[in-house]
């Protein structure tokens, strides 16, 4: 099972020509579930939907219920923001989780679950967009801590272990990335082990996801950093949904467009027969 996680950089920018961008690097990939944040809705259109439609996908999407701040900084007052689901399978139970933040940093980030029909198993999938402020890592962990509870209480009756992706906004081994995982510190949730993807990536490549040799990020505001992930609970039975291998995507230009500000990232999953 492909799995990819890509913030999509909103409204901001050349979004039209980004849109085609996205689009074709999405069809490159061939993903079977996609997690998306900073995903656009406005005038009866959704990004997500359009996505979905051209690559034959089903669809899930969550609107932040606190855009106004999104808006201000584009200039416009009737365009959603929000994170979405894209899947090869149909979307079977979904449920959306608010993330607590203090009122002056509260910009309507949320949880999106998606409980996906697999071939032989349902697989509970989730994609999130934490806060981005960089000084608010505590706020991150309190997110953290709520998304895990969710994780826990969505997580059950399959096989299938948890996918939980998004955009972070936290360096690794950072507090909020260590309660997800367990290591060094108890899990936010006792006895759920999310694992990071990129464990099972090539050490030599490149891994940064906020990467200053996009023009769409802003030089000197902070270092290239991967701060986008894939995580995944323990493997099922016969090792069912092991992490087969971890790497970037979307990387680059595509006919001179880079697509995002963020690059994907993208983890194949081993599935039923592997």
């Amino acid at each position: 099972m492909r799995v990819v996680t890509w913030n999509l950089w909103w409204r901001f920018g050349p979004w039209e020509a980004r849109q085609k961008a996205i689009l074709a690097a999405l069809r490159e990939l061939r993903p079977d579930v996609v997690g998306l944040q900073e995903v656009w809705a406005a005038d009866g259109e959704n990004l997500a939907e359009w996505l979905a439609g051209e690559l034959g996908l089903y669809w899930d999407w969550a609107p932040s219920h606190a855009p106004e701040r999104w808006r201000r900084r584009i200039g416009d007052p009737a365009v959603d923001i929000g994170n979405a689901v894209l899947s090869r399978w149909p979307v079977v139970d979904r449920d959306v989780l608010p993330l607590p933040a203090p009122e002056d940093l509260d910009d309507g980030r949320l949880a999106l679950y998606a409980r996906l029909a697999g071939p032989r198993h349902e697989v509970p999938f989730f994609t999130t967009h934490l806060t981005s402020a960089p000084h608010a890592s505590a706020v991150r962990c309190g997110q953290v801590a709520a998304l895990a509870g969710f994780v826990a209480g969505h997580r059950g009756g399959t096989d299938f272990p948890p996918v939980v992706t998004g955009d972070f906004n936290a360096w690794p081994g950072s507090d909020e990335i260590r309660l997800l995982g367990g290591r060094r510190t108890a899990p936010a949730v006792p006895g759920q082990v999310l694992v990071d993807a990129w464990e099972y990536a090539d050490p030599a490549a490149p891994s940064a996801t906020w990467d200053a040799a996009n023009p769409y990020v802003t030089a000197g505001r902070n270092p290239s950093v991967r701060i986008d992930y894939v995580h995944v609970g323990p493997p099922g039975p016969g090792g069912l949904g092991r992490v087969r291998s971890a790497r970037r995507a979307g990387d680059g230009p595509v006919d001179g467009v880079w697509p995002s500000d963020h690059t994907a990232v993208v983890a194949d999953l081993a599935g039923p027969a592997d």
